[in-house]
């Protein structure tokens, strides 16, 4: 396919440079900020401010001219604007969320489902991960895979056809970058459903989930400090701080968290080591600079699952309730029969002795929001990040059914070696013009953004294979190690327009329409430093893609909205690994979805419900290994509810469920045909439900519990294996101690929590590409957690 450069990205990163270099560097705007330092809207919801706006241009200015010399002898320089406080509604639909829109919309004005997980709710929840946080999502499953750290399933997709952005930047896919990540650092994650290009370019047939780091605020520095600690040894520590600096107009937040998360599998670990910091410089009423820095770090010893095991071997240590079905090994072609996962491997880890996962992340980011006139804003973003990326595993555990070999009734292994070295840079620039068109308030935002990523993959060239017992096996060495190289360069421009016209107070059309280049240069060579047959290539191509909808106040608090919305990703694996033999089109995606969103009872309840019709054409999906079959359709249909309320001060209850239909079509292969089937990990009813009572005693305590149902869900394209459903709960208390305890704490909270207090055995995900082994979830766990803030 040929196409036309829009811009070509070194030439407009220049320019970039040039144009943000008297203002320093941009951050992406996140929800935070937007929220607390929203763009004149097209129409504002009431809000509370915490000091009086002040008069903005000339006349402004000249009244704190006159004040200033009514109460001081000397001028005093501009000071910063106070931002407005967002006020919090149960589902947290008076959030702005760039990921959804970047119009400064809230997720109510937005004809889209938006789902906004904020900090508080992450903290009362107990959310370590990010992993956790997607778990108490609406329709949202993950598993926390170790080949793809917090792998996501959401509305019948999975994996790299879910956009993960930070700070609204896409670093590449999911199946690729991303890493398990600690909330102590976050703001809030955001969960959009259904294709979203618009927002986040190529790869968001599913959605994009974006998570937001914690944003400077103007007024007092607040501090907070969090410690917890675990029945499995495993701690967190985390401490921030930020607020207005003595330098008027400056602001702060600063952030660092550390935490080692024991497995329950022997000789598993996760530690973690997060720091992120911004400055916001508000020279005067019409500029802002700001600039921000974050290292993050992971470093892990892996659990790759249980294997499946045949009923009729393990006898009386066969359990139920976990998988079911027939299978017939994809690593070694044994048939096992009828299968299940053996009490004897619940904590095994087979992974190799000197196993180990890691990464290092850097980001920069920094720029400028000026506004050149009343109606007229201009915001550019400039970003760099670096990452190293290893994985050092043995990662196939297949069950040998074979008999009379020495491998007999034993588990097989394959190592893997696979290192990232990846450097990303670009820009994003917004227009947004406020005007209004024969009488009707319009808002547009005109986006230009462009980046250059370079991506060296060394990885293994041979593959060691060995076997060790189904119990305590002898878990050895990796072994020998020899590498190879592949490389992927991508540049990607793009320019979106979205606009949104309000033809009354209570009607608005939205839509919006992206045109992106991507250009994609990859090679690879073999052991000795010699191209591999076909290598090097190139292909580049030019997806257009976008959303229109509408939303309709029908009465204060009550939005009706629908939408049809466009998306596009790589058909085959992914873009940093596609190969000059593999199919080398980009899959096509379309939504149609409508809804309501509702807020009544003086904001105390909300409740949202949504219904959509999704299709993916193009699709190639994988067969076990590292193998491809095209499966020419993925249909997704399904239903999602959220609600919470607070009938009273003190009880609180929320809940969601989501049911989706989701299948392939037109799935023939020489062979056979898994037309009808499920997509892998797709669970057709998942739902959460919670409740929680404050006792407002001289120590107050709140006491709650937190339920989750997963349905059946299948580990491979072919359904042979289900993952069976599963409800698990967690049961917490917390008492506030008063300030007269401690006097320098402004709030102080003890809390004690039991994670799956039922001690559930259970599946949690199942990996297409390692569909031998089953990965299972915690049993029960005790933590004790206290948290302040002064």
């Amino acid at each position: 396919m040929s196409s036309v450069r829009l811009v070509r990205p070194r030439a407009f990163l220049l320019a970039s440079a040039a144009l943000t270099s008297f203002a320093a560097i941009d951050l992406p705007v996140a929800l935070a900020q937007q929220a607390r330092e929203p763009l004149p809207p097209i129409e504002i919801a009431p809000q509370q401010s915490r000091k009086p706006a002040r008069p903005a241009g000339r006349e402004g200015q000249g009244a704190r001219r006159t004040a200033a010399r009514r109460s001081a002898p000397a001028p005093l320089p501009p000071k910063p604007v106070v931002p407005a406080a967002t006020v919090q509604t149960p589902l947290n639909t008076n959030t702005v969320a760039e990921s959804a829109s970047r119009l400064g919309l809230t997720v109510r004005e937005i004809p889209a489902t938006l789902e906004v997980i904020s900090a508080e709710t992450m903290r009362e929840q107990g959310y370590r991960t990010v992993s956790d946080v997607a778990q108490g999502a609406v329709g949202v499953t993950s598993g926390d895979n170790p080949a793809e750290p917090s792998a996501f399933s959401m509305r019948g997709f999975t994996n790299s056809q879910i956009n993960t952005l930070y700070n609204g930047i896409k670093i590449g896919p999911q199946n690729m970058t991303s890493r398990i990540t600690d909330t102590a650092n976050l703001e809030a994650v955001e969960f959009l459903k259904g294709p979203a290009s618009l927002i986040s370019g190529e790869g968001a047939a599913g959605g994009a989930i974006n998570f937001v780091t914690k944003q400077p605020h103007t007024g007092p520095i607040r501090n907070e400090a969090d410690f917890s600690y675990d029945s499995l040894n495993s701690f967190r520590a985390h401490y921030g701080s930020g607020g207005s600096t003595n330098v008027q107009g400056l602001d702060y937040r600063f952030d660092i968290s550390r935490s080692l998360l024991n497995g329950f599998a022997d000789d598993t670990n996760t530690k973690t080591l997060d720091v992120s910091g911004q400055l916001n410089y508000r020279i005067s009423d019409n500029l802002k600079i700001w600039g921000a820095i974050e290292y993050r770090e992971d470093r892990g010893k892996a659990y790759w699952g249980a294997p499946l095991v045949p009923i009729a071997f393990s006898g009386s240590h066969a359990t139920t309730g976990i998988v079911s079905g027939n299978y017939i090994s994809n690593f070694n072609k044994t048939n096992l029969g009828p299968v299940t996962i053996d009490d004897r491997t619940f904590n095994t880890n087979y992974n190799v002795l000197d196993n180990r996962n890691v990464a290092q992340e850097v980001w920069l980011r920094g720029g400028f929001e000026l506004k050149l006139a009343p109606d007229l804003t201009l915001k550019s973003q400039a970003y760099g990040y670096s990452a190293e990326r290893t994985w050092f595993n043995n990662e196939v555990e297949a069950f040998n059914a074979s008999s009379g070999l020495p491998n007999s009734n034993m588990v097989d292994r394959e190592r893997f070696y696979v290192a990232h070295s990846q450097r990303l840079v670009g820009n994003i620039t917004d227009l947004i013009w406020d005007a209004n068109i024969a009488g009707f308030d319009n808002r547009m935002v005109t986006t230009l953004s462009s980046s250059y990523l370079d991506f060296v993959r060394p990885g293994a060239a041979n593959f060691p294979d060995d076997y060790v017992s189904l119990v305590d096996p002898a878990r050895g060495y990796y072994g020998l190690l020899t590498t190879q190289q592949q490389t992927a360069r991508i540049d990607n421009e793009a320019l979106s327009f979205e606009d949104r016209l309000k033809l009354t107070r209570s009607f608005a059309l939205i839509g919006g329409l992206r045109v992106e280049h991507i250009g994609l240069d990859r090679n690879s060579t073999d052991v000795n430093g010699l191209e591999k047959a076909n290598f090097p290539f190139s292909k580049s191509w030019a997806p257009v893609t976008g959303r229109i909808g509408y939303t309709w106040e029908a009465v204060p608090g009550l939005t009706f909205f629908s939408q049809y919305a466009t998306g596009a990703d790589i058909s085959a694996n992914n873009i940093f690994l596609l190969g000059p033999t593999q199919p080398l089109d980009l899959t096509t995606s379309r939504t149609y979805e409508t809804g309501v969103k509702h807020l009544l009872w003086d904001n105390r309840a909300e409740w949202s419900f949504s219904a959509y019709d999704i299709q993916r054409k193009n699709v190639y999906a994988a067969a076990g290994g590292m193998q491809l079959n095209i499966a020419g359709r993925q249909e997704s249909k399904g239903v999602e509810l959220a609600a919470s309320v607070r009938p009273i001060e003190a009880l609180r209850l929320w809940g969601n469920i989501a049911y989706v239909d989701a299948r392939y079509a037109d799935y023939n292969f020489v062979g056979g045909s898994f037309s009808g089937n499920t997509p892998p990990n797709v669970p057709r009813i998942v739902a959460n439900a919670s409740a929680s009572y404050r006792f407002f005693t001289p120590w107050p305590v709140e006491l709650g519990i937190v339920s989750r149902h997963v349905g059946d869900r299948y580990n491979t394209d072919a359904n042979t294996v289900t993952l069976k459903a599963y409800t698990v709960a967690d049961v917490y208390a917390f008492v506030d101690i008063p300030r007269t305890v401690f006097n320098a704490v402004d709030q102080a909270r003890l809390t004690f929590r039991v994670r799956n207090i039922t001690d559930k055995r259970y599946a949690i995900w199942g990996d297409p590409f390692y569909p031998d082994q089953i990965l299972l979830g915690a049993p029960r766990t005790y933590e004790i957690s206290a948290a302040f803030k002064w």
